[in-house]
């Protein structure tokens, strides 16, 4: 009995290792990158020569996070490295997300959920106002109101643009971190709960709701029609923009059994893909039509940033995003391969920014902001300040978000031909009074005769 015992024993813990290795490997491991090429990729149209910028400058609206509705953080400007800080707002709340543009004036809400609106020009506050008791969103412009989800209380809330009036609020049964969309009279966002709401924007009113897997917290990407995003069951959505009717909902290819990553990140939409990054270390892009899987790309850490997608001069169109791994990283955006990667040296959590032909991000260990030149990913700016979202622009200037502050910079050549017009503006001025001064005593002289 003892000789039989010896060998079967043995088996025994042979199946044992051997079960225990393959639910490692099924379980425990994530599979290899994804990489389907013959998902449809739209390319971007051949660059034309820019225009000759006239003297009466675009106006540039930044209306919601991310610059436009597909969310691609790209502004195509001539604002480039070196700057000159010309202004400083400072403070003492958090500031996790950017502000928006519109009629001259930055809006954004700080953690405390405090609303601020101030000029691009100067700095100053045009108003404040104390809308929540907690607060991690971009506010949402649209048609002189500010569209504003708050954490607690949870709900939606609409201000005037101009004097900061509380025009209406909308009560929600959870928190919302989700940086509206605004467009066409309606405004789109998720909430902790997972529902995605499409309200009135003249009243709050509900016009349709629609029920995910899993908390929607980032914001809502909107391209031809439908509005797309990721949730905390692991699955990217694209839902139809009229009545919130699900077109196609994707798994991602992270651990097996439901244990794939959650999306945090607010997805980008370009070249008929949809981007977005996931706390399994992955960066994803999938069909925009079908949400089949094109790639992935591994990093060494969560990807909680939302991702900026363009198509600049002297690249190929790129996703620039950065990771808990301390890389930012620049990847073809039909591939997922590697373009290069910047070593940060500590982890990087909010979105990107491309402004010209340089991308933005902030380091969180680091607590400072970075700008790489796109094409080779070299640095061109650094500022000892940032935490999450780096930056916002317009024509003139671009607007960095430090971790409770806000600070505006100009190209030193624009700020010194500013600073001349300036100084010619106010000799003049010095003149006009001085030949002013000379025709009163003039007038006084002859009165006296």
């Amino acid at each position: 009995m003892r000789r039989r015992w010896k060998p079967l024993l043995a088996v025994a813990l042979m199946i044992l290792a051997a079960g225990g290795l393959a639910a490692y490997l099924s379980v425990g491991q994530s599979p290899g990158d994804v990489s389907n090429p013959d998902v449809e990729f739209t390319a971007p149209p051949e660059k034309k020569p820019p225009a000759r910028e006239s003297r009466k400058r675009r106006r540039v609206l930044w209306p919601v996070y991310g610059y436009d509705f597909a969310r691609t953080h790209y502004l195509d400007v001539r604002l480039r490295p070196p700057f000159r800080r010309t202004w400083k707002r400072g403070g003492s709340k958090l500031l996790e997300f950017p502000p928006v543009i519109a009629k001259g004036r930055l809006h954004f809400v700080k953690n405390n959920g405090e609303a601020y609106a101030l000029s691009t020009r100067t700095g100053r506050v045009w108003w404040r106002r104390r809308i929540a008791r907690l607060n991690a969103s971009s506010p949402a412009w649209s048609r002189g109101r500010l569209f504003i989800a708050t954490l607690e209380p949870g709900g939606l809330v609409a201000l005037s643009a101009r004097t900061g009036r509380v025009l209406w609020v909308r009560k929600l049964p959870s928190r919302t971190e989700s940086s509206p969309l605004a467009v066409n009279g309606r405004v789109y966002f998720g909430s902790e709960s997972g529902t995605v709401y499409c309200l009135r924007a003249s009243d709050g009113k509900v016009v349709w709701t629609y029920r995910a897997g899993g908390a929607v917290k980032a914001g809502l990407a909107l391209s031809r029609g439908l509005l797309y995003f990721g949730d905390y069951s692991g699955s990217v959505t694209a839902i139809r923009v009229g009545d919130g009717r699900q077109v196609w909902k994707t798994g991602t290819t992270g651990r097996s059994f439901g244990r794939s990553g959650n999306f945090y990140s607010t997805p980008a939409v370009a070249f008929g893909r949809v981007y977005l990054g996931s706390t399994d270390g992955r960066v994803y892009s999938l069909s925009a039509r079908s949400g089949r899987v094109a790639w992935t790309k591994s990093t060494g850490g969560y990807v909680y940033a939302s991702p900026a997608v363009a198509d600049t001069p002297g690249t190929r169109p790129s996703v620039y995003i950065g990771s808990y791994d301390g890389r930012f990283y620049a990847l073809d955006a039909r591939t997922g391969s590697v373009r290069w990667a910047h070593r940060a040296g500590g982890k990087i959590s909010g979105g990107a920014t491309v402004v010209g032909r340089v991308v933005y991000f902030s380091n969180l260990s680091a607590q400072s902001t970075t700008g790489l030149d796109v094409r080779s990913g070299r640095p061109v700016f650094r500022f000892g300040r940032g935490a999450y979202n780096p930056v916002v622009a317009d024509t003139r200037r671009i607007y960095l978000t430090g971790y409770s502050s806000q600070y505006a910079f100009e190209p030193r050549r624009k700020a010194r031909r500013r600073g001349r017009a300036a100084a010619r503006r106010h000799e003049q001025r010095v003149k006009r009074r001085a030949r002013a001064k000379q025709r009163a005593a003039r007038r006084h002289r002859r009165s006296r005769r």
